[in-house]
């Protein structure tokens, strides 16, 4: 049978950030002078991903709400060093205005963005992860992807850390090399060890080589928590003082998290065109924001995989 080429699920906004802070203001302007360095970017990281990856379909997953009531509820710290004087998530003022733009033109060529109430960007992805037809590829910068790895569906996190020139094709073998636990238990150490981006405080004193050393000791946070009640389950006396004093954390930490994969979402089209829907459209966002060679550079990528 032949191999199914995959389905690239963008995680939209590691990749607009990233463009954002990757290239000058000075260096991508519409006429009138707005900014579209973002946009810029993240139309050519996709027109560099679908040549290279040649995926059948598309879904960019978009944050509906960044940080969830529902995470908040369990740990206040999540993402609370990120929120604005004003409420909502400190985006650069220049930024803000780009988005809406980059939904325009996805919608003009034909690639379906979408998001959830109460949900973040990462939810979306791993709900459409369980649920479309494999294989599966995940674009992200996002460390807490690599939970969604699985080499049975196969699930793959292509791994942008360093740009997508540089993608990182990971598969649990490559988790494990990077972090010494097998993906499907990467939320318990990313719980263990914290992650200050996140406001993830983690336990003190417990870094990635005792995470790690733990989960491959005791199979996970529930092996580890049920050994503390043991005496003579080989914690050392100062690990022990530190894991119980986490007791609380520990048991909220990784419903935090873990990203969900039972969003409600709608029936998706998620097949990539070979041409824009509405190229009448496009060429006039194109024109209005200074973005003919991204948009070329995108629609060629499209017709290339014909």
């Amino acid at each position: 049978m032949a191999h199914r080429p995959p389905i690239l699920l963008i995680d939209a906004p590691s990749l607009y950030f990233r463009a954002y802070f990757g290239i000058p203001e000075s260096a991508a302007r519409a006429e009138d002078g707005q900014p579209v360095n973002a946009v810029r970017g993240f139309l050519d990281m996709l027109a560099q991903l679908i040549r290279t990856r040649r995926p059948d379909r598309m879904v960019c997953a978009l944050d509906h709400d960044w940080r969830p009531a529902w995470r908040v509820e369990l740990l206040p710290s999540y993402k609370a060093h990120r929120v604005a004087p004003e409420g909502g998530e400190e985006v650069p003022d220049t930024l803000s205005p780009q988005v809406p733009v980059i939904l325009e033109v996805l919608d003009a060529i034909g690639i379906r963005a979408i998001g959830a109430t109460g949900y973040e960007a990462d939810d979306v992805l791993g709900t459409l992860a369980v649920t479309q037809d494999a294989p599966v590829e995940v674009v992200s910068g996002d460390r807490d992807l690599f939970q969604l790895v699985d080499d049975a569906r196969p699930v793959r996190l292509l791994y942008i850390g360093r740009g997508v020139a540089k993608l990182e094709d990971c598969d649990d073998a490559a988790v494990r090399a990077r972090y010494g636990v097998p993906a499907d238990r990467y939320a318990d150490f990313a719980a263990l060890r914290g992650d200050p981006s996140d406001g993830l405080p983690g336990v003190p004193g417990v870094g990635e080589k005792t995470a790690a050393r733990l989960i491959t000791r005791y199979g996970g946070l529930d092996g580890i928590l049920a050994a503390l009640d043991t005496p003579d389950s080989g914690f050392a006396p100062g690990l022990r003082t530190k894991l119980d004093a986490a007791r609380d954390y520990l048991a909220v930490a990784p419903k935090v998290v873990r990203v969900a994969t039972d969003v409600p979402l709608p029936e998706l089209a998620t097949a990539l065109p070979t041409a824009p829907v509405d190229a009448d459209r496009l060429l006039a966002l194109a024109q209005r924001w200074n973005l003919a060679g991204s948009c070329r550079r995108l629609v060629d990528a499209l017709a290339d995989r014909g």
